[in-house]
């Protein structure tokens, strides 16, 4: 079972091996991970029984701190950042090559915030790394507002939770998001769009609000690369397009048939699968192959998330 207790210095300690922690903000707690290290992020899709990849939002304790992972911060992002962080405010920004694909689902942009609670500034100032953190709940359940309910949902998964009590706004923060060069409202929550109006002028408001920090992502085919991709039996499928240059996405087997063959875990391990799976379709989408091949692996654990994205990948528009 996982401790509760407020030792910042215990709760960086396991942060620092690798693993995640559960952490107290104002909107709800977050079960948080190192968010420049794919494995430790991948800790947070299986303790959480994710069945999708949905982007994470990143934690940290400065605009200065935003520098080292963001590309550019627009100037109505600096304003909205400069009047509500620390707060309820996540911003969708371009990201640098530090944040793993896990981290953005093998999307360009990163979700940011810094959470107004001072136990977790104190924890992220005393970091090297920021934390991606979902909130600490099992996937479908609902977001927890005390340690008591991340120690209900998810104590025997994690270590410690860091208990800064009670959440004072107790739902998600508001995403907001530049499409196409308009602010726009990707999720309503803890933030007023009146408030953010008030600082930039109108904005957008998806007509879908979702917990998705990059709404595209829910597009059926969104995650499919530019070389078509296909699913299924792959010596079968070597055979049927045997006339085209291959390259093949597999679970833990070689194919010695095709030049091209990136393996996800050659020991079967599905977060080690997870870990590289975004890398692997980028990298394959970068070769001169006709076509990439792939498996479902198996629909357990991390594997109903990993076949989630592949099937979105493998979409027919």
């Amino acid at each position: 079972m996982s401790h509760i207790g407020s030792e910042i210095l215990q709760a960086k300690s396991i942060l620092e091996a690798g693993k995640a922690v559960a952490i107290p903000t104002e909107t709800v707690y977050g079960l948080a991970a190192n968010a420049l290290d794919a494995k430790a992020v991948a800790q947070i899709f299986s303790i959480k029984k994710r069945p999708t990849f949905d982007p994470l939002i990143v934690h940290t304790h400065s605009l200065e701190a935003l520098q080292s992972f963001v590309l550019e911060i627009p100037e109505a992002a600096h304003l909205l950042a400069n009047a509500f962080w620390p707060g309820p405010l996540t911003l969708l920004l371009p990201k640098k090559p530090a944040i793993p694909d896990l981290v953005t689902s093998g999307l360009e942009r990163v979700a940011i915030r810094i959470p107004n609670h001072p136990l977790t500034l104190r924890l992220l100032q005393s970091l090297d790394f920021p934390l991606a953190a979902p909130s600490a709940n099992p996937f479908g359940y609902i977001s927890p507002t005390t340690a008591q309910h991340v120690a209900d949902q998810l104590g025997g998964d994690i270590e410690y939770i860091l208990d800064g009590g009670a959440a004072s706004i107790g739902v998600e923060s508001t995403i907001v998001g530049w499409e196409n060069g308009i602010a726009t409202v990707l999720r309503v929550g803890g933030l007023s769009i009146d408030a953010i109006e008030e600082v930039i002028g109108p904005v957008q408001v998806q007509a879908v609000s979702s917990s998705n920090p990059a709404a595209p992502g829910m597009l059926k085919s969104h995650y499919a690369p530019r070389i078509p991709m296909r699913a299924g039996n792959i010596a079968e499928m070597i055979k049927e397009y045997s006339g085209k240059k291959i390259a093949i996405l597999s679970f833990q087997q070689a194919y010695p048939t095709t030049a091209i063959n990136y393996i996800l875990s050659e020991s079967g391990n599905l977060n080690e699968a997870a870990q590289h799976l975004f890398a692997a379709m980028r990298e394959l989408d970068g070769t001169d192959a006709d076509i990439i091949l792939t498996e479902f692996v198996p629909a357990t654990g991390l594997g109903l998330a990993i076949n989630d994205r592949l099937k979105r990948a493998c979409a027919e528009e």
